[in-house]
């Protein structure tokens, strides 16, 4: 079955970095997109960006343009998230999700939670002021 495993979160200092990786498993992600959302408590979950596997066509959250970025490592089947300038209202969970990737489909379709058929544990990340 398919599973996606997120690492690399932690605590760290306003203006520092993180890198969380998604090791991806069980299937062929090749028409995959694979997406990053968090959670911060007591708020609903916030698409953070997405990433074609294939193509590897980017896209992201008004909230993280600018600061963070999603890449992928084919040969490790692992979606990494690049975070800089980090800031205390970065403070989540950060989820990994996967689900097909149809050209049909494009703008807001692949920002929505709902459509996202396959998610990882999350990882917390703590941004301290």
């Amino acid at each position: 079955q398919v599973e996606l495993v997120e690492s690399g979160g932690g605590l760290v200092q306003a203006g520092g970095s993180l890198r969380l990786s998604c090791a991806a498993s069980g299937r062929r992600f090749s028409n995959y997109v694979m997406a990053w959302f968090r959670q911060a408590a007591g708020k609903e979950r916030e698409f953070v960006g997405r990433i074609t596997w294939s193509g590897g066509s980017t896209n992201y959250g008004d909230s993280v343009k600018g600061r963070f970025t999603i890449s992928r490592d084919n040969a490790k089947n692992t979606v990494y998230l690049q975070m800089n300038s980090l800031k205390p209202e970065d403070t989540a969970v950060y989820y990994c999700a996967a689900t097909p990737w149809d050209t049909y489909y494009s703008g807001s379709y692949y920002t929505d939670s709902y459509k996202y058929n396959y998610w990882g544990q999350g990882t917390q990340v703590t941004v301290s002021s």
